[in-house]
């Protein structure tokens, strides 16, 4: 009986040592990139960091950013459409750093929301955007499809239109041109049927005015004109083209256009 008892002693006693000796899980983290906007050079990330069950940290971290205090906010929507200020984060400070705590919202809600965050020069300037970057959802995969945009007539326009997949399966439109005009700006729409439909298809997405300066112009998309969710593997197989056009949106202004989706 005393043998049983000492090996029962000396079982216990390594149990408890073995659990003693257990490290507590790591606390789980997502980190997402924030990059240039208004400011040359300027770049960063923003980490959420699960502390509880109930309350998130979330870390923001700048390198080249100005002197002064930055206001920072989590919005809703993707940063190519913009939207409301879903949570006030703390301002970056003269280091480059933030850390809000948030309970509004567990850790796995937020990463997986449609929403970007976005830091700002200054309040007096809300218009100058120090970094952003899309979270959650809106976070954009390696999966992408690039059609080729080709001139028409005398303009000298052409380019490229650059599709890619979300996590959320929302679509990122990516107009790239060569030949525009410095200070010109360029409506663009995704049409139903081919380049070779008789007297062109109708408009289903309005797509965001390609900037003459750059050449670039860009459109998240969840939905059509009508109203319809569509998603980016919808788009792979597309009955539809792209227009983009010198002037307001008619077949006579049509100075560059393409097929996408199933049209190839």
């Amino acid at each position: 009986m005393r043998k049983a008892i000492y090996l029962l002693s000396i079982f216990s006693a390594l149990i408890l040592i073995a659990g003693g000796c257990q490290k507590d899980e790591p606390a789980r983290h997502t980190t997402y990139k924030l990059v240039v906007k208004d400011i040359l050079g300027v770049s960063g990330t923003v980490t959420f960091t699960e502390t509880s069950a109930t309350v998130t940290t979330i870390d923001i971290a700048l390198s080249n950013a100005p002197s002064g205090t930055h206001p920072a906010n989590l919005y809703a929507n993707s940063a190519v459409e913009d939207g409301v200020v879903v949570i006030s984060l703390n301002p970056v400070d003269a280091t480059g750093k933030s850390s809000t705590t948030v309970t509004s919202m567990t850790y796995t809600e937020l990463i997986s929301y449609n929403g970007f965050v976005k830091v700002l020069i200054s309040s007096a300037e809300p218009g100058v955007i120090l970094a952003q970057g899309d979270i959650g959802g809106n976070v954009i995969t390696t999966v992408n499809k690039t059609y080729t945009l080709s001139n028409i007539g005398v303009f000298g326009v052409s380019g490229t239109a650059l599709f890619e997949k979300r996590v959320n399966g929302n679509t990122l439109v990516t107009i790239m041109l060569t030949g525009t005009i410095s200070g010109e700006v360029y409506p663009a729409t995704i049409n139903l049927g081919s380049i070779a439909s008789v007297g062109g298809g109708p408009v289903v997405k309005l797509l965001n005015n390609i900037d003459g300066t750059t050449g670039k112009g860009y459109t998240n998309i969840h939905k059509l004109e009508s109203g319809i969710d569509i998603t980016y593997d919808n788009w792979l197989v597309y009955d539809g083209y792209i227009n983009i056009y010198q002037a307001p949106v008619n077949l006579g202004n049509i100075i560059c256009h393409g097929n996408i989706g199933s049209n190839l």
